[in-house]
């Protein structure tokens, strides 16, 4: 079974070209906590997913992709 993708971050992040180092010290995180972010193997609590998306100067929900396909149950 495929993992379900909860976020978008990596295609916000190519759009406003910033780097996985910006982010993480615009946030801060590791670097590596936001590779992973990135790549769906761990998720942003809340909070820090807002303070993501004042970072980045998106809606927090510009990070979240929609529940088509999402796990049920």
């Amino acid at each position: 079974m495929d993992k379900y993708r909860y976020n978008n971050l990596a295609i916000v992040l190519e759009e406003k070209e910033v780097s996985n180092k910006e982010l993480a010290e615009g946030v801060g995180v590791s670097e590596n906590t936001v590779s992973r972010w990135r790549n769906n193997l761990m998720q942003p609590g809340i909070p820090k997913l807002f303070q993501i998306a004042d970072y980045l100067e998106v809606n927090v929900k510009d990070l979240l992709r929609d529940n088509e396909g999402a796990p049920k149950g």
